[in-house]
């Protein structure tokens, strides 16, 4: 039996994809848009756009785009995994100096 996205996503994950469609709803509703609307400014069916607010995994990242476009949020796609505040990243990176820096060694001719 196939298993499908929505089965293997962690728990935390299925929780953020709903909080996050739950969240372009209210934006939707606070800028008067219907369901009907976004999903044509979207280019996307009105059952595609429902089950991006229901938070479908199954949703293209590019219409999650769209959506933050149409409702004025287009920079925030970009930041979100912006490498100055990747903690975790930067931390590696500090591990990975080298205490003691050498001159390169050359190759002798032979």
């Amino acid at each position: 039996m196939k298993s499908t996205i929505a089965e293997t996503l962690p728990m935390r994950v299925r929780r953020s994809l709903a909080k996050l469609g739950a969240d372009i709803a209210l934006a939707r509703r606070k800028r008067s848009l219907t369901v009907q609307m976004m999903a044509e400014r979207l280019g996307v069916a009105k059952s595609t756009y429902l089950k991006l607010e229901k938070g479908d995994p199954s949703v293209a990242l590019g219409t999650y785009a769209m959506a933050f476009f149409v409702l004025g949020f287009d920079e925030v796609l970009g930041d979100v995994l912006d490498a100055r505040h990747d903690e975790q990243g930067l931390l590696l990176d500090q591990q990975r100096i080298p205490k003691r820096v050498r001159p390169p060694t050359t190759a002798k001719p032979l």
